[in-house]
């Protein structure tokens, strides 16, 4: 016999990908973007107000990153975040990458807490991103 069940098998990956991070006590993460369009020069020289609106991408997991000696004292942290969730987000604000949404983010919020993005790496399985990984530190006040 053989199976026939309409899954592709390059979702596979996916799937439990988010499985995981739903069963790890997944969280909600908001990403604080800028719009998509501005004003052109309006906008460019301060004539028009920035707004920032909010993404919201779930299931995430964060993680605290094992302490290093820095000069700053920020901590590090681990912001795994679903592909499906990341994909939606993407094709909702007709977005070509998810590299251009995190390139458009300014903060990260996840539980009343605000973290900077310092790098982005995709997790890939058959060709297909199941996973992102987002290394962030803790925003000061006047980080923002």
């Amino acid at each position: 016999m053989s199976d026939t069940s309409p899954w592709n098998a390059t979702s596979t990956a996916r799937l439990l990908a988010d499985a995981l991070l739903r069963r790890l006590t997944g969280t909600t993460a908001a990403l604080r973007v800028t719009p998509t369009s501005t004003d052109g020069a309006m906008s460019e020289v301060g004539l028009v107000a920035t707004t920032f609106s909010e993404v919201t991408l779930s299931p995430v997991v964060l993680r605290k990153l094992r302490p290093v000696w820095e000069q700053d004292g920020a901590s590090k942290w681990e912001l795994m975040a679903s592909a499906t969730s990341v994909e939606q987000q993407v094709n909702a604000l007709e977005l070509t990458s998810a590299q251009a949404l995190f390139g458009m983010t300014m903060a990260v919020t996840v539980g009343g807490q605000d973290y900077l993005i310092e790098s982005i790496a995709s997790i890939e399985a058959f060709g297909q991103v199941y996973l992102y990984r987002l290394l962030l530190r803790e925003a000061r006040p006047q980080s923002l």
